[in-house]
């Protein structure tokens, strides 16, 4: 070879290594920035279409300035009744903060229970305070304890905001730091080489920074929206899925090095061999995610192009940075241990040749066993309750604004200071009135006057529309509250020419409950649909895609039967958000699949060779060490988001945990090579594997 021809194959990787050296620098910090553009206000994530949605719209009339509520509740002490001397030095408190950073309109002044134990008043603050929030609701909360002999706490939307901003603070740093730490010591633990770990992480971090610069941009110009939520799972979606393509790659370049290839030669096989599983796999992944854009959840539909652009970055990276890194590094890339000709094509692991004996021996019973057991656990699936979570289990840990409300309950109506709304046509105000009223479950119900508050002068009519405030008797996150909007609704549509809404904050978790299961029953047969043409692709065959997507929809539901029992003896939840048992789908059933596309790629590629029924278990022998590994890496990266304190992530972090290693342990090594060996060539239907 000339040496013209050495060096250009040197230039290379060389170029490669130098771009995304400069890339993963210019970018990195975008890793740490989407904090900016990011927006925790739960009202901009609501159903576009729903008629809480449309009730925030039409309540923007009846206001010169949107705005975000602060109650405050004072108690006694001593757990005895409040006298007029308190009540009036609360008063003169809330009046104190007229004209406060932050606070805008009227004040209300505070208002005694009727056991006389408690106080309450509302506080309007601008919306976009933004990182201000908390030192205006720290200097409300300074006022506020000033009344002697009382104790005073902050609840309502504004206080669960901060909170929120609070769980969400620092997630940048730490999920990042976590994540990436856990995933280190399992690679260490795993291969047993020093560099090799590093240059996955490097690779990893080089895919997210690229991913979060994109996805910056985007928010910075309001094309996608980011929560906390969405920024924290893109961070690990995109370390999950980028350190398992790196090791199947990784997996792939040490077998060529110990078949005696040199470098170059190996990285081509490699590349060759593992490219089509390792596109086909983030396909699965990218596409699943994007079918959530069939959501009306504002959220569902954010994660959804976020998650995508992760996964196309994570893909890039393993495709050219680590490869040039790799060709670079050489045998070096796995010292102090070297690859041997035993990890060659038809070696493997110890372990996993006994098991693929046990598979050779007894398929019928291994898939028997297997299917009888993940069944088993899938009976419990419909005992999770996804009908929302109560303000109580949103935090995990104890949340000031939790408390603050379980005190508002005590002594008010379970719905003061978070009323429901409705607007309707104002030649009805009677009639609407009269039959919130006569609803069961409504406490009271009072028109907003022209002074700004309900019940203080005259009816404000605007554009020919008024709005009545309907103070529930029920906790306005409960499920008694949900149903009570329900009848609301009913008694209140029945009103011919009204026009009647009903919005505010229960009606939006009702809508939202109601489209999570909407978008449930249209989005997961997309899903299956496009894992399924994509495997079809793939593997040129019909039975085998039909198998393996049958496979992984049983190990969903066999990982939510497992979670429902989980959440309630366990974790103590009384239910999920409406959203968990969706992102779950997506999330667990697009990377299943991903593990066994590694394995039946592997499959025909072995089979071509040596047979349907012996190409399974030399496929299982040569992948089930890495794949293994890839489950573990990412069942540990997703169990990182549970160092954020909020339930939906702590669920969603369990269920995507725990199914990934169910999948990993048991369905690809046990069910689906079971199945395959005892079905014979019939499984490649309506294709034939031939040896070659």
């Amino acid at each position: 070879m000339s040496r013209t021809t050495r060096g250009t194959r040197w230039l290379v990787p060389l170029v490669l290594l130098v771009v995304w050296l400069a890339v993963g620098g210019a970018l990195g910090p975008f890793a740490g920035k989407l904090g900016e553009v990011a927006t925790n206000d739960q009202a901009a994530f609501l159903p576009r279409s729903a008629e809480s949605t449309r009730v925030i719209e039409a309540q923007r009339a009846f206001r010169q300035d949107e705005t975000l509520p602060v109650i405050v509740v004072w108690t006694a002490d001593d757990d005895g009744a409040l006298d007029t001397e308190q009540r009036g030095a609360a008063t003169r408190a809330l009046a104190s903060l007229k004209g406060t950073p932050g606070v805008v309109g009227e004040v209300s002044p505070a208002i005694p229970s009727r056991d006389r134990k408690a106080l309450e008043g509302v506080v309007q603050l601008r919306p976009d305070l933004g990182d201000d929030l908390s030192g205006t609701l720290d200097r409300i909360s300074g006022r506020a304890g000033t009344v002697t002999g009382a104790t005073a706490a902050l609840a309502g939307p504004a206080a669960s905001q901060a909170d929120l901003s609070d769980a969400f603070a620092g997630i940048d740093g730490l999920l990042l730091g976590v994540a990436l730490i856990t995933v280190l010591v399992i690679l260490l633990l795993v291969y047993r080489s020093v560099l090799l770990p590093f240059v996955i992480i490097i690779s990893a971090v080089f895919a997210l920074g690229v991913a979060c610069a994109v996805v910056y941009v985007l928010a910075d110009h309001d094309i996608v929206r980011v929560d906390g939520q969405v920024q924290g799972i893109l961070s690990i979606l995109v370390i999950g899925a980028a350190t398992d393509y790196a090791l199947l790659l990784t997996a792939r370049y040490r077998e060529e090095l110990a078949a005696g290839d040199d470098r170059f030669a190996a990285m081509r096989a490699a590349l060759r061999r593992s490219t089509g599983a390792v596109v086909a796999s983030a396909a699965t992944v990218a596409l699943g995610l994007l079918a959530l854009l069939l959501s009306d959840l504002t959220n569902n539909r954010a994660l959804g192009p976020v998650g995508a652009i992760g996964i196309v970055c994570a893909v890039l990276s393993t495709l050219t940075f680590l490869p040039a890194a790799l060709v670079l590094l050489g045998n070096a890339a796995y010292w102090p241990a070297r690859p041997r000709p035993a990890e060659a094509a038809g070696g493997g692991h110890g372990v996993w040749r006994r098991i693929a004996g046990a598979v050779a021996r007894a398929p019928r019973r291994i898939w028997a066993v297997a299917l009888v057991g993940l069944l088993a656990c899938a009976a419990f699936a419909p005992t999770l309750n996804s009908k929302g979570v109560p303000l109580d289990e949103i935090f995990v840990n104890d949340a000031p604004s939790v408390a603050a409300q379980a005190t508002l309950a005590e002594h008010f109506p379970g719905g003061s200071g978070n009323p429901a709304v409705v607007i309707a046509d104002a030649g009805h105000e009677k009639q609407i009135v009269e039959r919130a009223e006569a609803t069961t479950g409504v406490a009271d119900a009072t028109p907003l006057t022209g002074q700004g508050r309900p019940g203080a002068g005259d009816t404000r009519v605007v554009d020919g529309r008024i709005r009545v405030d309907v103070t529930l008797e029920d906790a306005a996150d409960s499920d008694a509250a949900k149903a009570t909007v329900a009848r609301l609704r009913t008694a209140l549509h029945g009103i011919d020419g009204a026009d009647a809404l009903v919005g505010g904050y229960t009606a939006q978790q009702y809508d939202t409950q109601k489209t999570a299961e909407r978008d449930r029953v249209l989005i997961v047969p997309v899903v299956l649909a496009i894992i399924l043409v994509i495997l079809v692709g793939l593997l040129r065959s019909v039975l085998m895609p039909l198998i393996l997507v049958a496979t992984v929809a049983l190990n969903f539901a066999a990982t939510l039967g497992i979670s429902s029992l989980v959440f309630q003896h366990v974790l103590g939840f009384s239910g999920t958000d409406a959203s968990v048992p969706l992102y779950g789908f997506v999330f667990l059933v697009a990377l299943g699949v991903d593990y066994n596309i590694f394995l039946m790629s592997r499959a025909r590629e072995e089979s071509l060779e040596h047979g349907v029924r012996e190409g399974i278990l030399k496929a299982l022998v040569a992948t089930g060490g890495v794949i293994t590994s890839a489950g573990v890496v990412l069942a540990a990266t997703f169990a990182a988001l549970g160092v954020i304190p909020l339930a939906f992530l702590v669920q969603i972090a369990f269920i995507v945990a725990f199914g990934v290693l169910l999948d990993t342990l048991v369905v690809r090594s046990l069910l689906v090579p079971a199945l395959v060996r005892d079905i014979g060539p019939k499984a490649w239907w309506p294709g034939r594997l031939s040896r070659r």
